[in-house]
């Protein structure tokens, strides 16, 4: 079974930027559609930005032009470049690898909190 780490959350202030890291316990790019997520409190967990084998990247509205998914396959990571957050953007961040024949696979979560 793959297991997904999350790293890199933490306190930011507005305008700041975060980078989230995400390591898969073994390479899966090549088959897996990777994604992060993320559930502010009181809200529905929501899609962020989605990579897919192919290397086609989509993301929220909401977070266009700010934030960038990419992958090392070199190193089984995922990141997640966040720029110019918002107190918005204040969630907990999941990574998510999805295939059409298995269960999806989830990462435990990192707390972004953006904040003066």
């Amino acid at each position: 079974q793959v297991q997904l780490v999350e790293s890199g959350g933490g306190l930011v202030q507005p305008g700041g930027s975060l980078r989230l890291s995400c390591a898969a316990s073994r390479s899966i790019f090549s088959s897996y559609v990777m994604g992060w997520y993320r559930q502010a409190p009181g809200k529905a967990r929501e899609l962020v930005a989605r990579l897919t084998t192919g290397g086609t990247t989509n993301y929220a509205d909401s977070v266009k032009g700010r934030f960038t998914i990419s992958r090392d396959n070199a190193k089984n990571t995922v990141e997640l470049q966040m720029n110019s957050l918002k107190a918005e953007d204040t969630a907990v961040y999941y990574c998510n690898a999805d295939h059409p024949l298995t269960k999806a696979i989830w990462g435990q979560g990192t707390q972004v909190t953006v904040s003066s």
